[in-house]
C-alpha cells in the first residue's frame, strides 16, 4: 500500500526527535531545551493562578450551569471503578487518588513528555488492571467516543513506530488519576491523559461533565502496521469546512479572522510554538478569548442546521443522555454562538476554526510537524479542544453549587 500524503515528512533516523530509549530518558534529555522549560515555566506560572475559567473579557458570565440530572451512566461507571480499585496496590491507589476539589484537575499536558510523579501510568501495570481502567473509560463514555480515544492512542503507537520511538510514544502512554470517592451522593470524577489526549470527567449523581477534552493526532491516519485503517478528526474537518463554504461572501469577510496560517497575515502574537494557533489547550484554564467571527443570529436556518451539526460531531464522546442535555444547553445560546476561520477554504487548504458562546468553545487546528519534518500546518497533523467556558471545566461550577447547597459542605 502506498503511504499517504506524510511520506515525505517521515524523519530519518538522522533527524529523530526522540532523546533517550524510555520515556523518561527521552524527558530528562529534552527539560534540558530552552523551548521544554520555557513551555513548563509558562504552564507553572498559569497554574499558580486560582480557577476562574475562560472567558471572554476576564469576567465570569454567571448562573449559566445548574444542579440537574442529565442522564448520566454513573451506576455503570462507579461499578467499573470499584473493580479497578479492587486489582491496585495500596500504594497503586494512593498514587492517583486526590480529593475531589484538588487542583491536580488542572495539570493534565499533552505533551509526550513523561513529567508526572502521580497517577497510574498504564504503560508501567499489568493487563489486568489496564483494562479496568479502559473499562471506566468504555462505561463513562459513547461507544464512538470510546473508540475515537483509542484511536488517539493507537495512532500515538503509529507515530511512535514511524519516529523510532514506540517507548516514548505508546499506546498505553497514558496516566489515570481519581478525584473524589465514587459514590452517587458525592462529587467525583477521572482524568485521562498523555500525548494527543485529555479527557475530564465530573460526576455528580446522574449529572456529567466532560471538559477539557483534548484530541489530536499526528499523523491522523494509519496506512500500515497492526492499526492500518485507523482515521480521525474526517468529521470535524469536513462539517467546519462545509460551514465555511456554504457562508456568502458577506458573510466569509465577517467568519475570517486571517486568509492564511502562516506569515504576516497572522494577528500578532497569535502563533505559539507548543499549540500553535489553539488559545485554550494545558493550563489555559482562565484565557480571555474575545469572540471574533460571525454569530448565529447572522446565519440561516440552513446555516444554523450546519452549525449544530458541526457543535454535535464534538460531543460524540458524551453518553446519550449528558449528549443531548448539553446539546439543549448550547442551542439556548445559539444566537450569540460565534464561528471564527482562519486559513484557505479549498479542499486542499489547511485552517483553523473556533466555535464559541457562554457555554461551549471548541478549536479545530491544522498543526505544523513536532515529531514529523513538514514546517508549516498539514492536514494529516490535528489538534481539537472542547472547553465549557464561564467556570464551567471540571465540572467546578456545579461542585461550587453544590457545596453551597449542602449544609455539610458550607466550610469549604
Amino acid at each position: 500500500m502506498d503511504r499517504p500524503d506524510y511520506h515525505p515528512y517521515i524523519p530519518s533516523p538522522a533527524q529523530s526527535k526522540i532523546a533517550g530509549p524510555t520515556a523518561r530518558a527521552h524527558t530528562e534529555a529534552k527539560l534540558l531545551n530552552p523551548r521544554a522549560q520555557e513551555l513548563f515555566g509558562g504552564w507553572d506560572r498559569l497554574f499558580a493562578q486560582p480557577f476562574k475559567g475562560i472567558t471572554t473579557d476576564g469576567t465570569v458570565v454567571p448562573d449559566l450551569y445548574r444542579l440537574a440530572p442529565n442522564g448520566a451512566p454513573t451506576a455503570a461507571i462507579v461499578d467499573a471503578v470499584a473493580a479497578l480499585l479492587a486489582m491496585l496496590s495500596p500504594d497503586q491507589r494512593a498514587a492517583m487518588s486526590f480529593p475531589v476539589h484538588s487542583d491536580r484537575w488542572r495539570r493534565w499536558q499533552n505533551t509526550e513528555l513523561y513529567v508526572e510523579t502521580y497517577g497510574l501510568r498504564l504503560d508501567e501495570i499489568a493487563e489486568p488492571p489496564r483494562e479496568a481502567v479502559l473499562a471506566v473509560l468504555r462505561a463513562s463514555l459513547s461507544a464512538k467516543g470510546y473508540e475515537m480515544s483509542r484511536d488517539v492512542m493507537r495512532l500515538n503507537r503509529f507515530l511512535g513506530d514511524l519516529v523510532g520511538g514506540p517507548a516514548v510514544l505508546g499506546e498505553w502512554s497514558y496516566i489515570f488519576c481519581l478525584f473524589g470517592t465514587p459514590l452517587w451522593s458525592e462529587p467525583w470524577g477521572w482524568q485521562f491523559f498523555g500525548h494527543h489526549l485529555s479527557l475530564n470527567c465530573f460526576i455528580l449523581g446522574d449529572q456529567m461533565v466532560l471538559t477539557p477534552t483534548f484530541m489530536g493526532a499526528e499523523p491522523n491516519y494509519a496506512d500500515t502496521g497492526p492499526f492500518a485503517g485507523t482515521r480521525l478528526f474526517e468529521d470535524e474537518e469536513r462539517a467546519g469546512l462545509a460551514l465555511m463554504r456554504s457562508l456568502s461572501l458577506e458573510q466569509q469577510r465577517n467568519a475570517i479572522v486571517a486568509h492564511s496560517m502562516v506569515g504576516g497575515d497572522l494577528p500578532p502574537g497569535r502563533r505559539h510554538f507548543a499549540d500553535n494557533l489553539h488559545l485554550t489547550g494545558a493550563r489555559q484554564d482562565n484565557r480571555i478569548v474575545p469572540y471574533e467571527g460571525i454569530t448565529g443570529a447572522g446565519l440561516t436556518a440552513p446555516q444554523r442546521s450546519r452549525l449544530l451539526s458541526l457543535i454535535d460531531a464534538y460531543l460524540a464522546p458524551l453518553p446519550a443522555g449528558p449528549q443531548k442535555v448539553r446539546m439543549a444547553e448550547i442551542e439556548r445560546h445559539l444566537g450569540e454562538t460565534h464561528f471564527c476561520w482562519i486559513g484557505g477554504t479549498a479542499e486542499d487548504s489547511t485552517f483553523y476554526y473556533r466555535v464559541q458562546s457562554p457555554v461551549v468553545l471548541i478549536e479545530f487546528d491544522h498543526h505544523g510537524g513536532v515529531f514529523l519534518t513538514n514546517a508549516e500546518p498539514a492536514k494529516f497533523h490535528v489538534h481539537t479542544i472542547v472547553r465549557t467556558p464561564n467556570g464551567g471545566d471540571y465540572g467546578i461550577d456545579l461542585l461550587r453549587l453544590h457545596y453551597e447547597q449542602s449544609g455539610h459542605h458550607h466550610g469549604r
